[in-house]
């Protein structure tokens, strides 16, 4: 059992987290080196200093004994699965692997640019085209957590070089990636629409994507099971999110076996291998993401001022934007792992472009009957005094929240056209479009 892990950043090394197994918890603390350097990785809770920091009061659930910072580079269920699965394989209890060592199992290929050396050994997966067929059906087994795929883990000699292969392939591709549902990250070249692993550089003509599964049994967040196809509705949202002055990545669908894939460039690569660190409101804050109700869009417009982002109005009134559209659209699981900063080199923080942006109402759900951040003090039964009130939290003046407001219902108008193009059941556009909020 591993307990110490060096955290690199760009190359180099800015600390290090020591896990304590009788306290069950991590202790993280900035190399002398790097405190000359001024940047600041996670200015609210752990401002650039000497000292250890670390946080008994979060919620274990959470931040699995972490600092905020560092827990936002551990996997999420997906990725655990995974992981976990490959411990069975290994003789090894997944319970005795500890968060410092999940760390380390991420190494360099986590998201952000949070490095954690030395990295957990394990097979490479040579740089060839991924087939999406067996990804697909691993993905699958492994949501099913059927003993069957933790013993083709250990690779037995009867195994084809192909099983072999996909099996290392969803292993790698399928850790990194955040998030509770089934994803990979991917290099992917428009121009053929080639598949590869995303893990490393990329090679010439690729750029790094995170792709969703679709046609994944069990594949969820909190509540009900994606149905087949859902891929296509987040699809339909990005776009119609980008049509009402929303900042998205490129988003498109990868058509396979009749399920559409969902595939949207990563914001935290520029270009073919270059990083950009990154955190979430839930690690940056220690907003709790599985506390629903607990936090407020107007909070994370305080967060945004005190990590003095880059255009800071343009920013906060973009993210006012961004709420307006979830309220309105019914895209309720807003929790504070949605919203994200990104740090250049410089130590420049800006708002990450939005992600996530789909349908998420449940209205018998635990988690999605009601929004998870609220506005205004509410999380539902909204009018437009909440929305000005709330714009006023960001400086957004009453005129432009009225356009805003007006802007978004005018797209949403279109949704008929969104959910066509991107080819959603007409009974399934119909309930969706039927549950949109006028404001």
């Amino acid at each position: 059992m591993i307990s110490v892990a060096e955290v690199r950043l760009w190359g180099i090394t800015i600390g290090a987290v020591q896990w304590d197994a009788q306290r069950q918890l991590g202790f993280f603390e900035y190399a002398k080196p790097f405190l000359r350097s001024g940047i600041q990785l996670s200015p609210l809770h752990m401002p650039l200093g000497a000292g250890v920091f670390s946080f008994p009061a979060l919620n274990k659930e959470s931040y699995k004994g972490l600092p905020g910072m560092l827990a936002d580079s551990l996997p999420d269920k997906f990725g655990n699965l995974l992981i976990d699965q490959w411990l069975v394989s290994q003789n090894r209890e997944p319970g005795s692997f500890n968060p410092v060592e999940r760390l380390l199992y991420m190494g360099i290929r986590g998201m952000g640019a949070l490095e954690y050396l030395p990295e957990t050994p394990r097979t490479r997966i040579p740089d060839q085209q991924l087939e999406m067929t067996k990804l697909v059906d691993l993905a699958n087994r492994a949501l099913a957590q059927k003993d069957s795929l933790a013993a083709k883990f250990g690779y037995s000699a009867n195994d084809s070089m192909a099983d072999t292969q996909a099996l290392q392939q969803i292993i790698s591709v399928g850790t990194s990636a955040g998030g509770a549902r089934a994803k990979a990250v991917i290099a992917w070249n428009e121009a053929t629409h080639e598949v590869r692993s995303g893990q490393l550089d990329c090679p010439e003509g690729f750029e790094h994507y995170l792709l969703k599964f679709d046609g994944v049994q069990g594949n969820r967040d909190k509540e009900l099971n994606d149905p087949q196809g859902f891929t296509r509705i987040e699809y339909a949202y990005s776009q119609m999110a980008k049509a009402a002055g929303i900042d998205m990545m490129p988003c498109q669908l990868l058509e396979e076996n009749g399920r559409a894939h969902f595939l949207t460039k990563r914001f935290d690569r520029i270009g073919g291998k270059d990083k950009l660190h990154m955190q979430t409101l839930c690690g940056v804050a220690h907003f709790d993401f599985n506390m629903a109700g607990a936090y407020s869009y107007e909070q994370a417009f305080r967060v945004m001022r005190q990590m003095g982002l880059q255009d800071l109005h343009l920013a906060l009134e973009q993210q006012f934007r961004r709420m307006v559209f979830n309220v309105m659209a019914r895209n309720q699981d807003d929790h504070t792992k949605n919203i994200a900063f990104l740090m250049n080199k410089r130590g420049e923080w800006r708002l990450s472009p939005a992600y996530d942006v789909t349908y998420s109402y449940n209205p018998s759900g635990e988690w999605t009957s009601s929004h998870q951040m609220s506005v205004n003090g509410k999380r539902d039964g909204f009018v437009l005094d909440d929305l000005l009130a709330c714009g006023a939290m960001a400086d957004v003046s009453e005129r432009r929240v009225r356009a805003i407001v007006g802007e978004v219902a005018e797209v949403l108008k279109t949704w008929s056209q969104y959910a066509d193009d991107a080819g959603i059941e007409a009974s399934w556009a119909t309930k969706i479009g039927a549950s949109f909020r006028k404001i």
